[in-house]
């Protein structure tokens, strides 16, 4: 896997190849990530050895995939994980710590925080653990959710810590609440608008030389692809709305739906929607924009994409799907910036692609999106690894099922409700 993806070719075609290759690291390297995380991980360090040359190498991939963000963000979760694992079971041994040590003098920041002095665990921050209590209360129906969630926020300024490992799967997390509980849903929006509106006010302090955030953008990916999957999969319309749309009249949205022009005023980032930062980030686009600007302007439009194929045929969501295709040809008519026509070329070719096990769904009847399941199952491996009594968060009612999520309440036909839809005229 490893050599595969260091050998890129810049041709959609082959990156779409690799695109899978690289889904498949970052499966595994979040499943060993939880594995080391329950300290299953201490009688393979010979194999863990193994993979060091590799990973060196993959750490020097950046010229190869900068401009697919798509990849790009998936492999440095892949060196993330093995950069925290490998310092922790090869202290002496692990080719992270040496490139790390070669570059103390710069400043770089050390993981090494996280790990406890006696080397025996992994400490995860405040805020990972708040968001796995959220889940868990989601879950159980505890009563005890909004002083967790209120908590929660306290910890929100743990996002922007350089070990964005935490961070990242804080966001997961949250994000599997979110697709079943309002509450969670704007916990999560609000704690990125303050995370964005930190950093933009970093970047463009040219003088603050002192804080260094040119990670954020693999933040802002992972909470985009979040956001998409509660937009397709959250149980209720109302939530799959809201995280498209956000917290305002459906009315009003239409004014959403084609960027503005550059030459126009520029917005504020009043909300993280999928929507509001459709509108955000295209304001702001420009040759020489912060690589946050574009990239999260790049997954937006790539995932744009994505749910409308997924929509197709979808009867009860069928506003939805207009929303999204109107915003598609506006953008493909209007945006000149070819970073973000690679971005629906990219899409498309994938999407294309018949075999592509992680990204289609198959024309069989039941057949679903593979990689739509990654955060359930790690929200509940850390749930109970946090929360293993049962007795901590008393359950009021059956845990509902991922694969039930999204038909919910499509199945109970005496109790179901009208359904939100979307009107464009």
């Amino acid at each position: 896997m490893c050599i595969f993806l260091l050998h890129g070719l810049k041709y959609h075609i082959w990156l779409n190849a690799k695109d899978k290759f690289k889904m498949i690291g970052y499966l595994i390297s979040l499943r060993l990530f939880i594995y080391f995380l329950y300290g299953h991980l201490e009688s393979f360090k010979e194999h863990l050895l193994r993979l060091q040359p590799f990973l060196y190498a993959l750490s020097f991939s950046g010229e190869i995939y900068y401009m697919y963000p798509n990849i790009f963000s998936n492999v440095q979760v892949i060196l993330k994980t093995m950069d925290i694992i490998c310092k922790r079971e090869l202290p002496s041994d692990s080719i992270f710590s040496r490139v790390e040590n070669k570059n103390q003098h710069e400043g770089t920041d050390s993981h090494m925080e996280h790990l406890q002095d006696n080397q025996k665990s992994y400490e995860v921050n405040n805020l990972l653990w708040h968001c796995v209590a959220a889940w868990t209360c989601v879950q159980k129906n505890s009563p005890h959710l909004n002083n967790v969630l209120e908590h929660l926020t306290f910890h929100k300024t743990q996002l922007q810590n350089k070990c964005w490992m935490d961070s990242a799967l804080a966001l997961l997390v949250l994000g599997e609440a979110a697709k079943l509980n309002m509450a969670c849903l704007k916990t999560l929006m609000d704690i990125m608008r303050d995370f964005l509106l930190t950093i933009m006010s970093v970047q463009n302090q040219k003088e603050n030389g002192s804080v260094d955030f040119s990670w954020a953008w693999i933040i802002v990916s992972i909470y985009i692809t979040i956001l998409t999957e509660i937009c397709l999969y959250a149980a209720i319309s109302n939530l799959r709305k809201t995280a498209f749309i956000g917290f305002c009249d459906c009315k009003s949205s239409k004014k959403y739906i084609l960027p503005l022009d550059k030459s126009e005023e520029q917005p504020e980032l009043r909300e993280t929607s999928f929507l509001g930062l459709l509108d955000y980030f295209s304001s702001k686009m420009s040759d020489n924009c912060d690589e946050v600007i574009w990239i999260g302007y790049y997954d937006l439009v790539y995932n744009l994409v994505k749910m409308s194929w997924e929509l197709r045929g979808d009867e009860e969501q069928d506003g939805l799907r207009n929303v999204i295709w109107q915003t598609l040809q506006k953008t493909k008519n209007h945006e000149k910036d070819e970073r973000i026509h690679n971005a629906l070329n990219i899409a498309e070719a994938e999407l294309n692609d018949p075999t592509d096990p992680f990204t289609r769904v198959s024309s069989n009847a039941g057949d679903e999106i593979f990689s739509k399941y990654i955060g359930w199952r790690v929200a509940n491996i850390l749930s109970k690894l946090l929360f293993p009594s049962a007795d901590i968060l008393p359950l009021k009612k059956p845990l509902i099922k991922p694969h039930k999520t999204k038909y919910l309440y499509k199945k109970q036909d005496a109790m179901k409700k009208k359904v939100l839809h979307f009107t464009v005229r």
